[in-house]
């Protein structure tokens, strides 16, 4: 029995060793680190692992956005606004399209304008579909002999039908708008300009902070540039419904712009105490997470302003739909651009100067080059601050054991109650229970 005890423990050592050799053999085998896994730019974007840099670049978009802004604002110095009638004032006339000399045509009223009244009109349109179309006529303000004269060559010329289905020159209207309606529009728009800045201002303010505050001001100043700046570069004409969509696309650009300062807030929520990342990282983090929201946002707020268009332009024919529409339209995508590119990196530019986002940058730039100077990976000293702290907290744990004194072990021993918040101690000397029956009797 011992021979062969013996062997077997030879054979045993023996297996051991050829498997240590095997295994010290296979070991250069194994790379020492394995590679990350490489994501697609959709997943990268979907997931938001801040792998789009945004605020790292901002001067990048500082650039852009001046750009943009300066060619804006040079559009409206230089180019002004296109002014409907509503605020310049003038004569508006309208008809049916249809009469007893089949549908009139823009053309064709056109020349007939001309011939009457010996210049063009400022626009012809035709408004509505089918029996119902109407055709309007603006120009500027005329006198009531020139108002007759243009109605008797029309009425003459199309032979518009009334609401009885028979030609009447009744069929055909004329309104005359003052200027001074138009700048009551405007002064109305901005005294609500004005309290709803305000608002917005003690909002953030109170929920957030007074730096969040001031970018988001100075975002939807940028989209309400922009926005006029298009109108004034591509010659749009300003209505009362365009003052009207500029009014509705501060709410969509406050609303996308919270949404990202929001999330900062949460990713920023004592960031001092850590440093695994710079608060310009925590921010950028923030824009990465909330790039699909604000893509989806934009989206869904889009396809109701595109389809809106579509109504009013081929459908309808409707001016004024197609008016706050088209501003609508424009702001949701400047308003887009300024939450992501330009009022979160004023964010951060904003808070970098302050004492306390300064001097946790230099401790993560320090504990980086410490990093790097030991040898180990600074992009993991970086990125996992749960093993720092947790290797921190041991070693302040080793050193709090090393001082303290040691317990008394003799108390504890004489007493068989254990002390209060005392760890329960297992007795020496018995098995650990299996749970099976007679596992003890062999």
């Amino acid at each position: 029995m011992a021979a062969k005890a013996k062997t077997d423990k030879s054979d045993a050592d023996t297996k051991a060793v050829e498997i240590t050799e095997a295994t010290k053999e296979a070991a250069p085998l194994t790379p020492a680190k394995s590679k990350a896994p490489q994501h697609s730019f959709l997943s990268r974007l979907y997931t938001g692992t801040g792998a789009f840099e945004v605020v790292g670049r901002r001067k990048l978009w500082y650039g852009v956005s001046g750009a943009i802004m300066a060619i804006a604002v040079l559009s409206i110095i230089l180019r002004g606004f296109t002014f409907g009638i509503d605020f310049k004032g003038g004569t508006t006339v309208s008809f049916p399209a249809s009469g007893d000399k089949g549908t009139v045509q823009v053309a064709q009223v056109e020349d007939v304008f001309k011939k009457t009244l010996g210049h063009d009109p400022e626009s012809v349109v035709t408004v509505g579909k089918g029996s119902s179309a109407t055709v309007q006529i603006r120009t500027e303000t005329l006198s009531n002999d020139q108002t007759e004269k243009l109605r008797n060559a029309l009425f003459d010329e199309f032979q518009p039908r009334g609401p009885d289905g028979k030609a009447s020159k009744k069929a055909i209207s004329d309104a005359a708008v003052s200027e001074t309606w138009g700048g009551q529009i405007t002064k109305k728009a901005v005294i609500a300009l004005v309290v709803f800045l305000v608002l917005v201002a003690l909002y953030i303010t109170v929920r957030y902070e007074r730096y969040m505050t001031l970018s988001a001001l100075a975002a939807m100043v940028f989209d309400l540039t922009v926005t006029a700046g298009v109108y004034s570069l591509v010659g749009f004409e300003v209505t009362p419904a365009t003052v009207i969509g500029l009014l509705t696309i501060l709410g969509f650009s406050l609303y996308d712009t919270v949404i990202v300062f929001d999330k900062v807030e949460e990713n920023t929520h004592g960031f001092q105490h850590t440093t695994r990342r710079t608060f310009a990282e925590h921010a950028n983090l923030a824009v990465n997470q909330t790039f699909m929201r604000s893509i989806n946002t934009s989206l869904i707020s889009v396809l109701p302003v595109l389809a809106l268009m579509v109504v009013a332009v081929w459908l309808l024919g409707v001016g004024t739909l197609k008016d706050l529409a088209l501003v609508q339209l424009i702001g949701i995508i400047v308003g887009t651009y300024s939450s992501i590119f330009f009022a979160t990196p004023l964010l951060v530019t904003l808070r970098e100067r302050t004492e306390l986002v300064r001097n946790h940058t230099r401790r993560v730039e320090r504990r980086r080059r410490t990093a790097s100077a030991t040898g180990a990976d600074p992009s993991e000293s970086s990125e996992a601050p749960e093993a720092t702290e947790a290797i921190e907290a041991t070693d302040t744990a080793a050193a709090n054991a090393a001082t303290a004194p040691e317990p008394a072990t003799t108390k504890a021993a004489t007493s068989s109650k254990p002390a209060p918040g005392a760890r329960p101690v297992r007795p020496t000397g018995t098995r650990r229970p299996t749970g099976k029956r007679n596992a003890g009797r062999r």
